[in-house]
């Protein structure tokens, strides 16, 4: 379950979900380059280097990622969450080396200097459905 304040303004945060025997530990923060009007990054405490390192006992922490992404989204005051995207970069186009998940909002104003980075299901950036379908395809069935 998740707090009723999820990120106040200016602050990290930081969750923890136990899950199925499992202890994610998650940081969320603003991006220092943001791509949009709400623009945060999801990060696992644990160390995985990145979308390539997920392996199938991570479809849970993909999820919690998400789920976590979106609650701080609308903890900010985004509510149509038809208008948000979420995803990873692949390398080589990645500028850290740890896994993190991107969470904009609204989609729609992307930066067009930016949009590129953050086109849905390319191959720079594997986007998070709101099923989790392609992000838990991918990790179940790698090429």
């Amino acid at each position: 379950m998740l707090p009723e304040q999820i990120l106040p303004v200016n602050q990290t945060l930081l969750w923890s979900v136990i899950t199925k025997g499992s202890i994610y530990c998650l940081v969320v923060f603003k991006d220092i380059y943001p791509a949009a009007p709400h623009h945060y990054l999801v990060v696992p405490i644990q160390h995985l280097t990145s979308f390539h390192s997920l392996q199938r006992r991570h479809v849970d922490l993909v999820e919690r990622m998400a789920e976590m992404g979106k609650a701080v989204l609308h903890d900010q005051g985004i509510t149509d969450m038809s208008d948000i995207r979420l995803g990873f970069h692949q390398p080589p186009y990645t500028s850290v080396d740890h896994l993190h998940l991107h969470v904009l909002a609204p989609a729609r104003q992307i930066s067009q200097y930016s949009a590129f980075k953050f086109i849905p299901e390319s191959y720079r950036f594997v986007t998070v459905s709101a099923e989790y379908h392609l992000v838990i395809h991918s990790i179940l069935y790698p090429c």
